[in-house]
């Protein structure tokens, strides 16, 4: 019993990372229809400048992360300013492959620098495990949920009360409608990638502080798409909820079908979850039906 709890903790750490990461698909998809499969590559990028702020640098942890985060706005502005403005108008299947195209640049980029070693973030918090109804629980994991948690709330608030998140909401709900009452687009089209290059670096930090960092952290962001589609590709509160579906699902799968498939469930349960879903209902619990009428 005691090693299931442990699997549903690790789930629901992992499933608060997908939520998290989660959030900048669903940014970006909101804002310009886009799917963006560099979300991967946003994140390993997060993971990588954090651990060379810290390990080479010699920064501390909360002075890397804040400056990752900082890093990460820059890139998702850039890459919203050289490579998407130039694309709006054009069809979104060519918009999709030029994301594509990203990652594989990304992902170059990256391993010519940093190579493909996995590295490991020094020991940022204590080893000592915490102990719930005696379960013992990696400190690091309390952190990465507690994180995660926090910034979603903080982004939840952001969207509500902040001009520029009541914009964004405004262009996600009708384009034409928002920029006949003064809202500009492109400005609010840069702010979705900056947003979803910051939660997906978050996402990178987090779980290269758990896992540790190296190339295979691209593939992260890939395993998040089933925790969109499961709640809704336009659905933040999907997203969220999403994630943390998927994350215990992989849990579950690890301690229930690992044995009789003699491992590998855990890598492809969320793919066959997003099958299911899209059979079953293709908007997702939460995304909104498109019913196009001729």
């Amino acid at each position: 019993m005691e090693h299931v709890a442990q699997s549903l903790i690790s789930g629901i750490v992992v499933g608060s990372i997908y939520a998290l990461v989660a959030l900048g698909f669903v940014l970006i998809y909101k804002s310009t229809a886009v799917i963006n499969f560099a979300q991967g590559e946003l994140l390993m990028f997060g993971a990588y400048i954090c651990l060379t702020l810290v390990t080479v640098m010699k920064l501390p942890f909360i002075v890397s992360f804040v400056v990752t985060l900082l890093a990460a706005a820059m890139l998702g502005f850039l890459l919203e300013r050289l490579f998407l403005r130039p694309m709006i108008g054009e069809p979104i299947i060519s918009v999709i492959m030029l994301t594509i195209g990203l990652a594989s640049l990304m992902q170059g980029f990256i391993h010519v620098i940093w190579g493909s070693d996995t590295m490991v973030f020094p020991a940022i918090f204590s080893q000592e495990p915490l102990r719930f109804a005696g379960i013992a629980i990696s400190q690091v994991y309390v952190y990465s949920v507690a994180a995660a948690v926090i910034c979603l709330l903080l982004f939840n608030l952001y969207f509500r009360f902040s001009s520029s998140g009541i914009a964004m909401r405004a262009v996600a709900n009708d384009q034409q409608a928002a920029q006949a009452m003064g809202i500009s687009i492109s400005k609010i089209f840069a702010i979705a990638w900056a947003i979803a290059a910051i939660v997906a670096g978050i996402g990178g930090i987090l779980i290269g502080n758990i896992n540790g960092v190296n190339t295979s952290l691209s593939s992260f962001g890939l395993k998040v798409f089933p925790a969109v589609i499961l709640g809704g590709l336009d659905s933040i509160p999907g997203a969220i909820l999403g994630g943390f579906i998927i994350g215990i699902l992989e849990a579950l799968s690890g301690i229930y079908l690992d044995p009789l498939f003699e491992g590998g469930t855990k890598e492809v349960v969320p793919f066959i979850v997003l099958v299911i879903i899209l059979m079953i209902k293709p908007y997702g619990l939460f995304g909104t039906e498109e019913i196009e009428k001729i």
